[in-house]
This record gives C-alpha cells, structure tokens and sequence, in this order.
C-alpha cells in the first residue's frame, strides 16, 4: 500500500513540476504546496520527497539544452521550496515535548 501512494505521489509530483517548467504561474506551485500536505498526512518522510524530486529533475534535465539547465535548477528549487514549506508548516515544532 504504501508504495502505491509513493507511486501517486511521485506521478502528482511530476505532473505539477512539468507544469510549473512550462509555465511560471501560481497554479502548480499551490499543487506543490499540496503536494507537501499530502506527503505530510501519509506520513511520507522529507528523504522520500527528496528522492521523488531528484529522480523527476535529472529526467528533465537529461532533456534539457545547456542553456536551459540554470533555468530549469532554479524553478525546481522554488517548486521543492514549496512542497517543503508545506511539510514545514504541518509538523510539530522540535522539542515541543
């Protein structure tokens, strides 16, 4: 089960992060945001969100023209800027014992 949502998260993830390369709106960056919700309420830990980013940024990359690649760099780290905030704003502050 787990890896079924593992595997509907990373497709969601990467739906929304090749919207967001192809257009710079607020739409998946707030996909994004729910993205980190979603990761939060399944219990999804911040390495996996990790992995799930790397994985999907070196198949764009792979793709991509040189002159495309600090473009591309930069949009993913605002898009993984807004999944974590998401993630960050969900869980417990530490030592809040």
């Amino acid at each position: 089960m787990a890896g079924h949502r593992v595997a509907d998260l990373r497709r969601d993830y990467r739906t929304a992060f090749l919207c967001y390369l192809t257009r710079r709106a607020e739409d998946p960056l707030v996909r994004a945001y729910d993205l980190g919700r979603v990761a939060v309420t399944e219990r999804t830990g911040v390495l996996v969100l990790a992995q799930i980013h790397h994985e999907i940024l070196g198949e764009v990359l792979s793709d991509a023209a040189p002159d495309e690649v600090a473009e591309i760099v930069d949009r993913a780290g605002e898009f993984l800027g807004e999944v974590l905030a998401a993630v960050e704003m969900l869980q417990p502050p530490q030592g809040a014992d």
